[in-house]
C-alpha cells in the first residue's frame, strides 16, 4: 500500500508546522529523519488520519485518509506521546485494542501481538510498573494487533535498552521485507541508517531530501567529498592527485591521505588510474563523510 502526500501543509495560527510536502511512502521501511521540531509528528498524525491537513491531500492507495474510518483497518500508529493507561495490565491494553478493531478472535490476536514484541512474561503486570522501553513495546503490540498493512511509528526506540532496540529493529526490518509499508520517525541518525531502506528528510517543516543516504549525499555536488586513502606510497600518490583539478585538497596524516574531492565522479574514475601510473598500490579507500550525521548537518545548514 502507498501513502501519498500532495502539497501537504499544516499550520497552527501563524506557526507553520509542515510546509508544502509532497512524497510517496511505499512498501518496505522508510525512515523520516529530522531534528526535534521539524514537523515529523504532525506529518505522521496526518498520515494516520488523526489530524486534518490545512492544505493539500493525504491518501492511502488513492483514497483520502482524513475522516475515513475504513483506513484504520489498514493502518497502525505508534505515537511518541504516552498512549497507555497505567491502571491496565499489558494484556488488558492490547486486548482492548483487538476488541476495538472487532477482530473475530481478539484473545488470539492479542497473544500473537504480545509475542511479536516479546512481552508475554510481563503481560499480567500493570502498565504503570513498566519501564519506558516496555511501554514502548506495549504500544507497538497494540498497533500490530489487527495486522495492519501500514505501520507508522513516531520515535519508536525511545527508552529502549540495547537488546530491546535490536529486537525492535529486527522486527521492523522483517515486516518491511514481508511487504508491509513501514514509516518510522527519528532524530537519531544511527537508527535510520541501520533500519531504513529509504529516507525522507524533513527540516523546519519542509521536505529537504529523499533517497538512501548515499544517494542524497552524492546529489550534493556543491560540497566536496572527503575520502581517506591508504597506499604503499602516500607521498607519491598525493603529488599525482594534486595535479588533477578534481582533488581540491590533499593532506598527509598519520592514518594516510585525506583527499577532498570537488568532482566526485571524476575522482572515483581518476584514483585507480593515477595510482597505476605512479606505481602505487592502493590498500584502502573509505569515505570520511558518507554517514548520516554529515548528510543531516549539511541539509540543516542548506535549509536554514
Amino acid at each position: 500500500m502507498n501513502i501519498e502526500l500532495a502539497q501537504v501543509s499544516r499550520w497552527y495560527g501563524n506557526v507553520v508546522a509542515v510546509n508544502d510536502v509532497t512524497m510517496t511512502i511505499g512498501p518496505g521501511v522508510t525512515g523520516l529523519l529530522g531534528p526535534n521540531g521539524a514537523g515529523k509528528s504532525t506529518l505522521l498524525h496526518m498520515m494516520a488520519g488523526f489530524l486534518a491537513p490545512s492544505g493539500g491531500t493525504v491518501t492511502l492507495d488513492g483514497t483520502r485518509i482524513w475522516r475515513n474510518h475504513e483506513v484504520y483497518r489498514s493502518i497502525g500508529l505508534v505515537p511518541e506521546r504516552e498512549a497507555v493507561y497505567g491502571f491496565l495490565t499489558g494484556w488488558q491494553f492490547v486486548l482492548s485494542s483487538a476488541r476495538l478493531h472487532r477482530l473475530p478472535d481478539p484473545e488470539d490476536a492479542a497473544r500473537k501481538a504480545l509475542a511479536l514484541v516479546e512481552m508475554e512474561d510481563a503481560a499480567d503486570r500493570r502498565i504503570e510498573t513498566y519501564s519506558k522501553g516496555m511501554r514502548q513495546r506495549m504500544k507497538v503490540a497494540a498497533a500490530l494487533v489487527h495486522e495492519p498493512r501500514v505501520l507508522l511509528l513516531d520515535e519508536p526506540f525511545n527508552g529502549m535498552d540495547p537488546r530491546q532496540r535490536m529486537h525492535m529493529m529486527d522486527l521492523i526490518r522483517a515486516m518491511g521485507t514481508a511487504g508491509k509499508t513501514i514509516l518510522f520517525s527519528s532524530h537519531i541518525l544511527e537508527e535510520v541508517e541501520r533500519v531504513a531502506q529509504h529516507i525522507e528528510v524533513l527540516v523546519a517543516g519542509r521536505h529537504a531530501a529523499s533517497g538512501d543516504f548515499r544517494e542524497i549525499r552524492r546529489r550534493m555536488t556543491d560540497r566536496p567529498h572527503l575520502f581517506r586513502v591508504r597506499s604503499s606510497d602516500d607521498r607519491r600518490l598525493a603529488a599525482a592527485l594534486i595535479a588533477d583539478a578534481s582533488s581540491g585538497a590533499v593532506s598527509l596524516t598519520e592514518a594516510g591521505l585525506e583527499v577532498r574531492a570537488v568532482d566526485f565522479r571524476r575522482f572515483t574514475w581518476l584514483l585507480p588510474r593515477v595510482a597505476r601510473d605512479a606505481g602505487v598500490r592502493v590498500w584502502q579507500v573509505s569515505p570520511a563523510d558518507e554517514d548520516l550525521e554529515s548528510v543531516f548537518s549539511y541539509l540543516i545548514n542548506r535549509s536554514g
